[in-house]
């Protein structure tokens, strides 16, 4: 799994123009699955997600995670995050999971971070045309891989 977390202060998703989520400061969260991607990538970047301290503590040091922060979070499916672009200008999708691996690793995904925090995790729609606007607070943006644990 692949994940893209852009710290924010505020952030929607909208479909067919009707906003599905919203949130001010937190996370917006794209997460590609990939074909061997399991319970145990999706736990592991739960953990991370949770306890990653990219916000200002009282001193402007980052220094707390989103709880502490007291933030919310959207996640959007991104299967092109799993996009190869070894050959040629046109990405190969082929590293992305199938929709009967992805949906539910993805909404079991959302469900898992929701539990962690307490709180519900906003979403979009899984193979939807989404709009998504957010406002990079920072800019803060990392990058994380399950399958690369740096």
């Amino acid at each position: 799994m692949k994940i893209v977390i852009q710290r924010v202060s505020r952030a929607s998703v909208t479909i067919d123009g009707k906003i599905k989520s919203s949130i001010g400061k937190g996370y917006l969260i794209l997460l590609g699955i990939g074909v061997d991607d399991n319970e145990e990538d999706m736990n592991w970047l739960v953990k991370k997600v949770v306890g990653l301290r990219v916000f200002d503590d009282e001193n402007g040091v980052m220094n707390r995670n989103i709880q502490d922060a007291g933030g919310d979070i959207i996640v959007v499916s991104q299967f092109t995050l799993m996009a190869s672009t070894k050959k040629g200008n046109r990405p190969s999708w082929i590293k992305a999971a199938p929709h009967d691996i992805s949906i539910p690793l993805y909404n079991r995904f959302c469900e898992a971070l929701s539990t962690a925090m307490g709180k519900p995790v906003g979403t979009g729609e899984f193979g939807a045309d989404m709009k998504v606007e957010l406002v990079n607070d920072g800019p803060v943006t990392i990058c994380i891989d399950s399958k690369n644990k740096e």
